[in-house]
């Protein structure tokens, strides 16, 4: 259909033509999926009993706080999970993943990467960079990882036999990060979760659930998973959330984490919620629908780059188990205006060109679109990528998919613009 606001070269609207054709039998997955866990939310709010009361402010020590708890229940059914902390205190996803650790391990423990090197922001936080620093490694933690296997997915014999009396936590990153390896579906958590605890029953398998949130009709949790943890900017706020972050799973690791998430003693009795159970209660509400957004998002935007001529992860037609798309730009020049272009199609900044710069936590230049309603929300159409090689950006977002698939014909557009298509 055509539309008079923004100006696409025929190539480029050819293309996207071609791509929404490709693209129907994933978008009709998509729905499917998103129709079931759009029910299951609902069902957990009607059950739960969720009322306007719970979107009553507390201050001070934020004793008693009913929509605080009646939103832990709700997420911990929604979940899977025993127990559930959702809080906008927790700042960010790696804060929340942190907490989860310091709460579950103990010194002279030993934490076992199942998924090679984790994404690069919790690396100070385990000790694999920086000194005296409160990380794990200054506490005494220690740190194993087993590479993935060639096919890009969990070596299951090397990780048990990795394994040793040491070893409390099995550590698995669902979605793929700054890398071109295959995000983990839930199906594949659960032969890893089941293989280490036939080695070490009492093991914690914890994973790192960011972007995978109600991309399939389970989460890990139902695998055999232990603990699970993610950010209220990504998928579970449906871009409502303003900040925060969650961990669920089982009743006495949360419990842990939460003595760490405040004081040993107190743990979930206190924290204050300032006004924040609403947006929590309505984001998590819409964050099936919104994940959804992001997934035909992500669809459209294979189909497209594959009918350009270049090669996608996930491919077009391939079963996705996060919000992810990578595309491989093979060159700078490339990717710099696969991101300037992106930014031009978003609601807020769009007047704005991204470059790349030092960003806290990477080990090279960083570039990002990224023009959301919320600072640093993926959950929102954004794209960023470290200047190395293969050149590769990671997409992921889009509150709904009508003003995404815009934001990626841009980016598109701006390419072609550029010499690079």
């Amino acid at each position: 259909m055509q539309q008079p606001f923004f100006q696409l070269d025929p190539v480029i609207q050819q293309a996207g033509q071609e791509a929404m054709e490709r693209a129907q039998a994933d978008f009709q997955r998509i729905e499917e999926i998103t129709e079931y866990n759009q029910l299951k939310v609902l069902s957990a709010f009607i059950n739960r009993g969720v009322s306007e009361s719970h979107f009553v402010s507390s201050t001070g020590y934020g004793y008693d706080d009913r929509g605080r708890e009646t939103l832990d229940h709700v997420f911990a059914d929604v979940m899977g999970a025993e127990d559930a902390l959702v809080r906008h205190s927790f700042t960010c996803g790696t804060h929340t993943l942190a907490v989860a650790l310091y709460g579950v391990l103990r010194p002279g423990d030993t934490m076992l990467s199942a998924t090679g090197t984790p994404y690069d922001t919790i690396h100070s936080v385990i000790g694999l960079r920086g000194e005296g620093q409160g990380s794990l490694k200054d506490y005494g933690i220690r740190y194993r990882q087993v590479e993935l296997g060639d096919d890009g997915l969990p070596d299951i014999p090397a990780i048990c036999a990795a394994m040793d009396h040491s070893t409390k936590m099995v550590y698995l990153q669902r979605s793929r990060g700054y890398s071109l390896r295959p995000s983990l579906s839930v199906e594949q958590i659960g032969e890893v979760a089941r293989a280490v605890k036939a080695v070490k029953p009492d093991v914690v398998v914890m994973v790192d659930n960011c972007y995978g949130e109600f991309v399939e009709r389970e989460e890990p949790l139902a695998a055999g998973a232990d603990l699970i943890a993610g950010s209220l900017i990504k998928n579970p706020g449906g871009g409502i959330a303003p900040t925060g972050g969650y961990i669920a799973g089982r009743a006495d690791l949360v419990e842990l984490c939460s003595y760490r998430m405040t004081t040993p003693g107190l743990g979930r009795e206190v924290g204050a919620t300032l006004g924040q159970n609403r947006p929590l209660f309505m984001g998590l509400f819409h964050a099936p629908h919104v994940t959804g957004e992001a997934l035909k998002t992500a669809a459209f935007t294979a189909a497209l780059f594959e009918t350009l001529g270049f090669a996608v992860t996930p491919r077009c037609g391939e079963v996705r188990h996060d919000i992810i798309q990578a595309v491989l730009l093979r060159e700078e020049k490339a990717l710099i205006a696969f991101c300037q272009g992106m930014q031009k199609g978003a609601p807020v900044d769009a007047f704005v060109s991204p470059e790349p710069w030092d960003m806290p936590g990477y080990d090279s230049q960083v570039i990002m679109a990224a023009g959301a309603f919320t600072l640093g929300s993926s959950i929102e159409l954004s794209a960023d990528a470290p200047l190395r090689e293969p050149f590769a950006a990671w997409m992921q977002g889009g509150l709904n998919f009508h003003s995404a698939k815009m934001g990626v014909l841009l980016a598109a557009q701006e390419m072609k613009n550029r010499g690079v298509i």
